[in-house]
């Protein structure tokens, strides 16, 4: 049976700030402690445990492999079009065999995590709400995957253009 005690994440927003190595690997730290956190509140929310794994292991690609070490981003200061490159620019390119099935997967999992940090007052429903919006963006994302897959020759160029993973 879920215990009622929801955990409560202790930390501040800059406390997901880092300008070098040292203080990168902190910040990681954290995220796992957050992402623990938002797996255990899935749970608490009736969740059955398989499920909330699958959404925190999505969320943690997320976070980790892509806000941090590609994006160099804090978690809890979202941007606009951060969701938006991870799903029509980073995952494409990261993945073996990109499928719209799969991103929607992890689209899922990154709504339900924004939606954790706005429980937590760490993001604000004006952030969550765009941020909402760009997982929703779904007919893009096919379309992108779609275009990645047709690439002939140097067409990658053209393809990055139109959604570029800079930032």
């Amino acid at each position: 049976m879920p215990q009622s005690h929801h955990p409560e994440i202790v930390f501040e927003h800059d406390d997901f700030e880092f300008t070098n190595l040292e203080e990168e690997l902190q910040v990681d730290q954290r995220c796992q402690l957050v992402l623990k956190y938002f797996y255990l509140h899935l749970q608490q929310q009736g969740m059955a445990a398989g499920r909330a794994s699958e959404l925190a292991f999505s969320a943690d690609l997320y976070v980790r492999d892509y806000l941090l070490d590609f994006a160099r981003q804090n978690i809890v200061r979202p941007q606009p079009g951060i969701v938006r490159i991870f799903a029509a620019s980073w995952f494409i390119t990261h993945t073996l065999d990109p499928e719209l099935a799969l991103l929607e997967r992890h689209l899922s999992a990154i709504a339900e995590f924004y939606r954790f940090l706005n429980r937590q007052h760490y993001i604000s429903a004006d952030e969550l709400a765009f941020l909402l919006e760009e997982a929703g963006q779904v007919d893009f994302y096919q379309k992108r995957i779609d275009s990645f897959l047709s690439i002939n020759g140097d067409g990658f160029v053209a393809w990055d253009s139109e959604c570029p993973a800079k930032f």
